[in-house]
């Protein structure tokens, strides 16, 4: 299992510079990979940093990181535009970029901007708009467009899909692989070990996990890189654990601790 870190880009930490130390810290202390949240929480009174200009920061400041979104609503994005951010970023980060997208969770975000939070729509939007986007990616032509230039990583950036229910899991299945969230506000894990192994199983029958490599990333909180949990979401069949990075957890000076203690 590797171990990454995830930034709720809310509240203080919508400021980019702040997300730009905790990446220089993360990278200095041997984490692997740094996501950010992409929410317009600005629509429920709170504050909220774009994740590709903090990511590009991040890409700019970083060298070995690797950085993602955890994750994209892609039904209220355009997907061509999605599909140039992230070819900019894999190669503004030299091939070092990752997409989670997910449907959407809160639905403020829809309504705030005169868009619809009916679920189903959003499901139909997030499969056309993941097409769209590894199409693009994958250097085809979609509508007779060929996007230019292409990222760096081939075929494509890996896309990520997050979720917990079955139609989650079943998308999950059909691209790179599955972010799950694992925690709550308050940093106590809510998703068990045997929850996470039987979610596994389920994306095992829709899918060959042999055939190519798969992502399992879980957004959680550890008590430190002795936590005995890690080895069993490790068992579970979790590849890349995230930290998450918030302010209901702790205080900046206790979380920059545990981002020094990997």
């Amino acid at each position: 299992m590797r171990f990454g870190i995830d930034v709720c880009t809310l509240g203080e930490f919508a400021e980019p510079a702040l997300v730009v130390d905790i990446a220089l810290a993360a990278e200095a202390a041997g984490w692997e990979a740094l996501f950010v949240w992409d929410h317009l929480a600005f629509a429920w009174g709170v504050p909220s940093a774009d994740p590709w200009v903090t990511l590009a920061a991040v890409a700019q400041a970083t060298s070995e990181l690797r950085i993602g979104t955890a994750v994209t609503p892609l039904p209220r994005r355009r997907p061509q535009v999605v599909a140039s951010a992230l070819t900019t970023l894999d190669r503004l980060s030299r091939g070092r970029a990752v997409l989670g997208v997910g449907i959407g969770g809160v639905d403020v975000e829809y309504t705030a901007f005169g868009e619809s939070a009916d679920l189903k729509s959003r499901a139909r939007l997030l499969d056309a708009g993941l097409d769209t986007v590894a199409g693009l990616l994958g250097g085809h032509s979609v509508n007779g467009v060929t996007l230019s230039p292409l990222p760096i990583q081939q075929p494509r950036p890996p896309i990520l899909v997050g979720g917990a229910g079955k139609a989650a899991l079943r998308r999950a299945a059909r691209w790179d692989g599955w972010l799950a969230a694992g925690d709550d506000e308050d940093g106590s894990m809510t998703t068990s070990p045997s929850e996470i192994a039987a979610a596994v199983e389920l994306i095992r029958e829709q899918r060959d996990l042999a055939a190519g490599p798969f992502e399992v990333a879980l957004v959680g909180a550890s008590r430190g890189p002795d936590d005995p949990l890690l080895a069993e979401y490790a068992d579970a069949g979790v590849t890349l654990w995230l930290e998450h990075i918030h302010l209901r957890r702790d205080s900046l000076e206790g979380l920059m601790r545990r981002i020094g203690d990997r």
